[in-house]
């Protein structure tokens, strides 16, 4: 779909914005909101009052927010970022802003919320800004490029200063046509948004088979017409009978047995040596300009743990289960101790046995076994006594090859749908981007399906 330009233009005076449409305003955003508002005006409420409470995962990237949590105000004035019904707010951390986890505040208890102090709120300074058009300049490329290049701090844990959305300039738009373009906004990525999450279902469903191929080929075998036998182990059912079950610490030598790796790996290094983390497991991290590197100091004291090709690393925190070959540019490599390094021995099929580690009725044995409230772990006790029901070395070959013929089709559907998804979400930003800088005029846009006076003059959704 494309949409006209506006007719008249004017030079905005800012070097990223451009030209903007004659008539609206060029000014910073501290003239028409307020930052982070004071607590001042609920200090009278009883402490006894009920109100949303906003941890960061509240919070969804894609502007939603989760308000089923709720406290009395007595326990989080003190110590939490203050928000009521109407509020913008942005998370502004590492790697939460870059994501874009913001939201329009709605839905609160008694219009009143407190959340985590990583959160900055903007609230409309006046009534000729509208939340829901507030909400869609902070969400726009543009807002999240500069917020990003101005934020300070080392390492990982980089924040978005204050002066930045207090001096952010962008032109803004009547009343009237604020509520135009929110509107618009809202039907156009609501579409989106729906497209994306039909292809993610299908996303869904392709992993779903992927992972019912590989856990019947590495717990049945090939051959429908083996005979079987109970393998003794409740998470595998019935075996071939000419197949062994045994621990996955058997299928290691001696000297490369399966474990984790450095417990306090220090700060990134820039020429260090890599160290794959438990998140890191994943085709498209093993790599060495995506790794975080620690010190040849710290790195030494933990020899046992380096990596050769061919070696599986399998994660045992947070994303419990996830597992993959260790690449040849990774040789000597380390890792943390949230992966463990499986080591297979030479009569051992590496491919055969990444594909058996990544199957369902393994990954059950040690799922069941899982500790850890917030961030679950697998013991690596559990990783080693794991069953593992072990084909004839040249049916090891034949299930790789299987399997490996199986996968790849149904990982490059999953890539092509995931492309897909990437193409939409650009879509999504550049539509949003577009209609809070004036690049497109969508003032005789109406709602489809709809013709009555007021949607005609634009009002719709947004009152």
């Amino acid at each position: 779909m494309r949409f006209p330009k506006y007719p008249d233009y004017k030079d905005s005076g800012v070097e990223w914005l451009g030209r903007v449409p004659s008539h609206w305003l060029v000014c910073r955003l501290r003239y028409t909101a307020t930052l982070n508002p004071s607590k001042s005006e609920v200090r009278g409420l009883s402490a006894d009052t009920e109100v949303t409470f906003l941890p960061m995962e509240a919070v969804g990237e894609d502007g939603s927010l989760e308000v089923s949590e709720e406290r009395a105000i007595g326990e989080v004035i003190d110590g939490y970022t203050y928000l009521r019904e109407g509020d913008v707010a942005y998370a502004k951390i590492t790697p939460c802003f870059e994501n874009g986890k913001s939201t329009l505040i709605r839905g609160t208890r008694n219009g009143i919320a407190f959340g985590t102090t990583e959160l900055t709120v903007l609230r409309p300074a006046s009534r000729q800004l509208t939340p829901e058009y507030l909400f869609r300049v902070v969400s726009s490329e543009p807002f999240r490029t500069l917020g990003e290049a101005s934020m300070y701090g080392a390492g990982g844990q980089k924040r978005v200063p204050e002066d930045f959305a207090r001096n952010f300039t962008i032109a803004w738009p009547p009343l009237r046509e604020q509520k135009i373009i929110a509107n618009f906004l809202n039907h156009e990525t609501a579409r989106i948004d729906a497209l994306i999450e039909e292809q993610q279902r299908l996303i869904e469903l392709l992993k779903e088979k992927r992972q019912a191929v590989i856990s019947h080929a590495v717990t049945k075998g090939l051959d429908p017409d083996v005979p079987m036998k109970d393998s003794g182990v409740e998470w595998l059912g019935e075996v071939p009978a000419h197949w062994g079950v045994m621990p996955l610490m058997h299928l290691t030598p001696e000297n490369r047995q399966i474990m984790y790796g450095i417990v306090l790996p220090g700060p990134h290094v820039d020429g260090g040596v890599p160290i794959i983390k438990g998140g890191d497991v994943a085709a498209d991290r093993l790599d060495p300009k995506k790794l975080s590197r620690t010190s040849p100091e710290i790195e030494s004291n933990y020899e046992r743990s380096r990596l050769a090709p061919g070696d599986i690393v399998y994660s045992i925190r947070g994303s419990i289960g996830e597992a993959e070959c260790v690449p040849s540019q990774l040789e000597n490599a380390n890792l943390t101790q949230d992966a463990a390094r499986i080591s297979p021995r030479s009569t051992v099929h590496n491919q055969w046995l990444l594909h058996c580690v990544q199957s369902k009725p393994v990954f059950a044995q040690l799922e069941a076994g899982a500790v850890g409230a917030t961030i679950r772990g697998i013991n690596i006790k559990d990783l080693k006594r794991a069953k593992i029901p072990v084909p004839p070395p040249f049916e090891q070959e034949e299930l790789a090859e299987h399997l490996g013929a199986q996968t790849r089709g149904l990982d490059l559907l999953v890539q092509q749908v995931e492309k897909q998804n990437n193409i939409l979400a650009e879509r999504r930003s550049a539509l949003i981007s577009a209609a809070v800088t004036g690049k497109i005029d969508v003032r005789d846009w109406t709602p489809p399906a709809l013709s009555t006076e007021a949607e005609h003059e634009g009002v719709g959704a947004v009152t």
